[in-house]
């Protein structure tokens, strides 16, 4: 019988888009500061708030497609959900990002926060516009900032894996807050 070798590479095998620390990767990382069985929460605190500030968009398009109040109500709902679950991450997000000196130290992290901040304050403006007037204010500044949050969504979450997986914030391990 004959084995075969596999090769693979002790760290992520793209480049960093900001940095990197080849020895944070091979710690046993750092554990987060808000975890239920040493399991982090932020990473499940997130889920929600995209795939609604996500859906808000698809209803978003919905709308300029066929012109029903469906669609303009469902986003209003879906960004005020996005909005309260972003929130909730937030906090969660906030608590490692003051507690644990690694993810200030990377550039990552503070990108992270940036975008996450930024994201709140358009999903915000995204709602305050569509409160009174749900239907008419989609088109066409609802559908741009939908849109806008959609791609910053994507972007803070390269940088939140970057976090995670290049830099092992947030995972389960006994690595020093700071350095490894």
């Amino acid at each position: 019988m004959e084995t075969t070798e596999t090769t693979s590479t002790p760290f992520p095998n793209i480049p960093p888009i900001i940095e990197s620390d080849d020895k944070e990767y091979h710690d046993s990382g750092v554990p987060s500061t808000v975890a239920i069985a040493g399991h982090p929460l932020h990473p499940l605190s997130v889920i929600f708030p995209i795939a609604f500030l996500a859906a808000a968009l698809g209803s978003d398009f919905g709308y300029w497609l066929t012109k029903d109040f469906f669609w303009a109500r469902a986003s209003l709902w879906l960004i005020g959900l996005g909005l309260a679950g972003g929130v909730i991450a937030a906090i969660i997000g906030l608590s490692d990002f003051t507690k644990i000196e690694r993810v200030r130290k990377r550039q990552a992290g503070w990108a992270h926060l940036i975008l996450n901040v930024s994201l709140l304050v358009l999903t915000l403006v995204n709602f305050l516009i569509r409160l009174n007037n749900v239907e008419s204010s989609i088109l066409p500044w609802g559908l741009i900032l939908s849109l806008i949050v959609g791609t910053l969504t994507s972007i803070s979450g390269w940088f939140g894996a970057e976090l995670s997986y290049r830099h092992k914030i947030g995972v389960v391990g006994a690595g020093s807050k700071r350095y490894p």
